[in-house]
C-alpha cells in the first residue's frame, strides 16, 4: 500500500471515530431528553385525567348530594324541624307527607342515591324513604346499618360527615343472613345548617350508591380502575370494589400513608407494591377532605414510551450510516487539498522529491523554511515596536483588551509587574501644534514624548503617546496614590513645555484606579475634563472632578438671553448685542452646562448670525467669505471665540451703518418713528407711506433691505418688544396692553405674542416675576 493511501486512512477513521462518539452523545442524549419527556408527557395527562374524573365526582355525585340536603332543609311544603317535635308521632300524616318528599328526593336521583333518612337525636327516631318511621333506632337488629352516621354525628364537632362503603341488605330488620343487599356510602348533616353533628336538632342522611361513584372512575380511569381509591382524611377507602378492597387496600397501604401525608393537591411517584414497580398518582377533592388515589403496573404506564426509544435507536442507526458514508467523502476532499500542497511544495522547491514519500514529512521540511521567515518577520516586528507601542496604549485606553490578551500585549510596554496605582493625563497645546506641517509636528510630538518618558520619578513609571487628536496621552504607573506625585508631574510638564518647546499646555488628570484594565476610566474623565478646557482657558491644569456633574446636566441657558440676541442683532443695537454676547459667555462659563450643550449653543449663535448676513445681503469687506461656521470650528477656546464674534459682529454694523448713510435712510427712520410713536394707530403699509412721503412698495423694499425683515414683521415685532415692556412694568393688564399697542381683539394678541417670545403674556409675566 502506498503512503498517501495511509494519510486517506487516518483521516477516513478519524472521522469515523468522530462520527460515532457524536451519535452515541446524541443518541444518549436524545434518548434521556426524549425519552423523560415523553414520560414526563404522559404523567402530566394522567393527571389531568385524574383531576378530571375527581372533578367529575364533584360534580355529578358530591354536589348533587349536597343539593339534596340543601333542597330537604329549605322545602317550604314538608317541614322536616317539626319532626324534632315530640307531638310528630301523634300524627301519622305528617309522617306518611314527610316520607313522600324523601321518596321524592330518591325518586329524582335514584341514579346515585338509595335512600333519604331523617334522624333526630332528641327523640331517637327516624323517618327513612326506605324504611318509613322507626322509634327507638339504637336498638334491634337494624341499628348497625345506622351506626356508623349516627354515632359518628352524634360526637361530631363539624356539621356534616361522609362514611365509608358498607354493604346494606334490602331487608335491614331481619336477622336472616344473605339476600341481596347494595354497597353504600352515606352523608351525614346536621339541621340547623351551622349547627354541629352533638348540637344537631335534626341529622339528614343521604346513602349514596358505591356504583355511582365507580362508574365514573371505571369511564374516567380504564386503565387504572382496579388500583384506584377514593380515600378520606385517614387512608380509609371511601370506595369498595368488593371482597378484595381490604387485600388490595392492605398491600397499598404505603403508598396511601405516603399520598396522605403528602401537602400538595395534586402530585404523582413510584413505588414498589407487593415487588411490582408501580407508578402513583393522587388528586385531592375540592369540596371534602378526600384524595383519589391511582396506582398501575409502571410496565404498563410507560408501555407508549417504547416508541419513542425505538424511533431514537432506529434514529441513531440511521446517524451512523449516513456519517460513515460523509467520513469517507469528507476524508477524500480533505485529503485533496494535502495533496495540492504537497504538489505546490514541490513545485516550489525546484527539484523533484520521492513520489513515494509521505507528504506530511514534505509539509514539516516547509513549515521549517518557513520558521526561518518568521524569524525574520520577527525582526520587522521589533523594528515597528513603537507602532505596535503606540496601537497598545491606545487598545488600553479604548478597553479593547481582555484581561488575557493585555497580559500578552504588556511586554511590548516593558511592564513586567503590577502597580497599585494607575491614573491618564492628557496634555493639550491649543493652536500651537495644529499651525506646524507634518514632519515638524511628528518632529514636536516625538520631543514631548521622549522627554515626558525620560522623566525619572521615585516608585512611578512613565509612558505617553501621541493620540489622533494632537494630544498626548501621558500613563503614570505609580506604587502610591499621591496627588503630590501628580502636582510634581503636571508642574514638570508645563514647565518643559514653556522651556522647551515654547508652547503654552494644557493639562487634565482623571481619578487614578487599581487595576490597570480600569485605566481608561480614568482616561475617559481626563478627556472628558479636558473639554471644559475650552472654556477656562486660564485654567492650566484640569483636575476639578466637579466638573464631572456637567455632563448629566440638563440645565439650559435661559431662553430670553437668547431672544434677546437675536432681537438687538436684528436691531443692529450694537452695545446691546456685545452685552448679549457677554452674558452668554458668562453663562457658560459660571453655568452648570454640559460641555456639547455649550457647543450647541454657540454654534446656534453662529448660525443667527450667520442667517442675519444672508438676510440682509450682507458683503464682508475685502471680499471675504460668509463662511462663519468654519471659522467658529477652528477657534481654540472661549475667549478667542467671544473676540471673533465680537469683532465680526462689529464689523458687520458698522458696514451696515455705513450703506444706510449711502440710502435713503431717512424714509426708513421716518417710517420706524411713526410706527414707534403710533403702535396703536392703523399701520398699514399704504397709511405709513404716506407719512414718510414715499410709495408702499419702495418703502417695504427699503425696510426688507435695512432691517432684514419685512415691513409687517417689523411692525409685529415694534408691537411686542413694547407689549414686553409694559407687561414687563405690571401696571396694565393684558387686555390694556392689547390696546396699547393696536390689536382689538386680546385672543390675537395673546396668539402673536406667543408666536414671538414662546409664551403667553401671562406666563412671561410671571416668568419675569421669578426673574425679578
Amino acid at each position: 500500500m502506498k503512503k498517501w493511501s495511509s494519510i486517506l486512512a487516518n483521516l477516513a477513521v478519524s472521522y469515523i471515530s468522530i462520527v460515532l462518539v457524536i451519535v452515541l452523545l446524541l443518541c444518549s442524549a436524545f434518548y434521556v431528553y426524549f425519552s423523560g419527556a415523553y414520560k414526563e408527557e404522559l404523567r402530566n395527562r394522567n393527571q389531568l385525567v385524574l383531576a378530571n374524573a375527581a372533578q367529575t365526582i364533584e360534580t355529578s355525585v358530591l354536589q348533587r348530594v349536597k343539593q339534596i340536603y340543601l333542597d330537604l332543609s329549605l322545602n317550604k311544603t314538608a317541614d322536616v324541624r317539626a319532626f324534632a317535635d315530640a307531638s310528630f308521632a301523634s300524627s301519622p300524616s305528617k309522617a306518611l307527607e314527610l316520607q313522600e318528599v324523601l321518596k321524592s328526593k330518591v325518586t329524582g336521583n335514584s341514579d346515585i342515591i338509595h335512600a333519604v333518612h331523617l334522624y333526630s337525636p332528641g327523640q331517637n327516631r327516624m323517618i327513612s324513604s326506605l324504611y318509613g318511621l322507626v322509634f327507638n333506632v339504637d336498638q334491634g337488629n337494624s341499628y348497625p346499618y345506622f351506626a356508623d352516621w349516627v354515632g359518628g354525628m352524634r360526637s361530631n364537632k363539624q356539621n356534616s360527615l361522609w362514611t365509608p362503603v358498607r354493604l346494606v341488605p334490602q331487608d335491614i330488620f331481619s336477622s336472616l343472613s344473605g339476600g341481596k343487599g347494595e354497597a353504600l356510602l352515606t352523608y351525614a348533616h346536621g339541621y340547623p345548617y351551622q349547627a354541629s353533628g352533638a348540637n344537631s336538632e335534626l341529622i339528614i342522611a343521604i346513602d349514596v350508591k358505591e356504583s355511582a361513584i365507580n362508574a365514573i372512575l371505571a369511564d374516567k380511569l380504564s386503565l387504572s380502575y382496579r388500583g384506584t381509591f377514593v380515600l378520606d382524611a385517614y387512608g380509609n377507602p371511601i370506595n369498595d370494589h368488593g371482597q378484595e378492597a381490604s387485600a388490595m387496600s392492605a398491600a397499598y397501604s404505603a403508598s396511601i400513608f405516603k399520598t396522605i401525608l403528602a401537602k400538595e393537591k395534586a402530585g404523582s411517584f413510584n413505588d414498589s407494591i407487593n415487588g411490582v414497580q408501580q407508578f402513583v398518582s393522587y388528586q385531592a377533592f375540592n369540596s371534602v377532605d378526600w384524595k383519589l388515589y391511582s396506582a398501575v403496573p409502571s410496565h404498563l404506564f410507560y408501555q407508549k414510551s417504547i416508541f419513542v426509544q425505538k424511533l431514537v435507536l432506529g434514529i441513531g442507526i440511521a446517524a451512523i450510516a449516513i456519517g460513515i458514508l460523509l467520513s469517507a467523502i469528507f476524508a477524500r476532499a480533505t485529503y485533496r487539498p494535502i495533496k495540492r500542497l504537497a504538489g505546490k511544495i514541490r513545485g516550489l522547491s525546484g527539484h523533484m522529491t520521492d513520489p513515494s514519500g509521505n507528504e506530511f514529512r514534505l509539509i514539516d521540511s516547509a513549515f521549517s523554511r518557513l520558521n526561518d521567515k518568521v524569524s525574520s518577520l520577527e525582526e520587522t516586528l521589533q523594528a515597528n515596536s513603537l507602532a505596535i507601542r503606540h496601537n497598545v496604549v491606545l487598545n488600553l485606553l479604548n478597553n479593547s483588551y481582555t484581561r488575557e490578551k493585555l497580559a500578552e500585549e504588556l511586554q511590548f510596554l516593558s511592564i513586567d509587574r503590577e502597580y497599585p496605582s494607575y491614573c491618564c493625563m492628557i496634555v493639550h497645546s491649543g493652536e500651537a501644534l495644529a499651525k506646524l506641517d507634518f514632519r515638524n509636528l511628528q518632529y514636536m510630538m516625538y520631543g514631548i514624548i521622549n522627554q515626558l518618558e525620560a522623566l525619572s520619578l521615585p516608585d512611578a513609571r512613565i509612558i505617553a503617546q501621541e493620540l489622533p487628536d494632537k494630544k498626548i496621552a501621558v500613563l503614570l504607573f505609580s506604587e502610591r496614590n499621591e496627588d503630590e506625585l501628580l502636582e510634581h508631574l503636571s508642574r514638570y510638564v508645563l514647565a518643559a513645555g514653556q522651556q522647551h518647546v515654547q508652547m503654552q499646555l494644557q493639562l487634565s488628570w482623571g481619578s487614578p484606579v487599581s487595576d490597570i484594565m480600569d485605566v481608561h476610566q480614568s482616561y475617559k474623565e481626563a478627556v472628558t475634563l479636558m473639554k471644559y478646557g475650552y472654556f477656562y482657558p486660564e485654567s492650566s491644569i484640569l483636575k476639578d472632578i466637579g466638573l464631572l456633574s456637567r455632563e448629566s446636566s440638563i440645565e439650559e441657558i435661559p431662553q430670553p438671553l437668547l431672544i434677546r440676541f437675536r432681537e438687538k442683532l436684528h436691531a443692529r443695537q450694537l452695545p446691546e448685542t456685545l452685552s448679549a454676547v457677554e452674558q452668554l459667555v458668562s453663562h457658560m462659563r459660571e453655568g452648570h452646562y454640559s460641555a456639547d450643550y455649550c457647543h450647541y449653543i454657540m454654534a446656534n449663535t453662529v448660525f443667527v448670525f450667520s442667517e442675519c448676513l444672508k438676510s440682509v445681503r450682507y458683503q464682508p469687506p475685502a471680499g471675504g467669505a460668509l463662511d462663519y461656521y468654519h471659522q467658529y470650528e477652528k477657534k481654540h477656546d472661549i475667549f478667542v471665540f467671544r473676540d471673533w464674534l465680537v469683532e465680526a459682529i462689529t464689523t458687520y454694523m458698522e458696514q451696515m451703518e455705513k450703506r444706510n448713510n449711502d440710502r435713503s435712510t431717512s424714509s426708513v427712520e421716518a417710517a420706524k418713528q411713526y410706527i414707534l410713536g403710533n403702535l396703536s394707530q392703523d399701520l398699514s403699509l399704504d397709511a405709513v407711506a404716506a407719512k414718510a412721503f414715499i410709495s408702499p412698495k419702495y418703502l417695504s423694499k427699503l425696510f426688507k433691505e435695512e432691517t432684514g425683515v419685512t415691513y409687517t414683521e417689523y411692525v409685529t415685532s415694534s408691537r411686542m418688544e413694547r407689549a414686553k415692556e409694559l407687561i414687563e412694568s405690571n401696571t396694565m393688564t393684558i387686555e390694556q396692553v392689547a390696546g396699547e399697542v393696536g390689536y382689538a381683539t386680546v385672543a390675537y394678541f395673546i396668539k402673536k405674542f406667543k408666536e414671538a417670545y414662546g409664551c403667553t403674556p401671562g406666563s412671561y409675566l410671571r416668568h419675569s416675576a421669578l426673574e425679578a
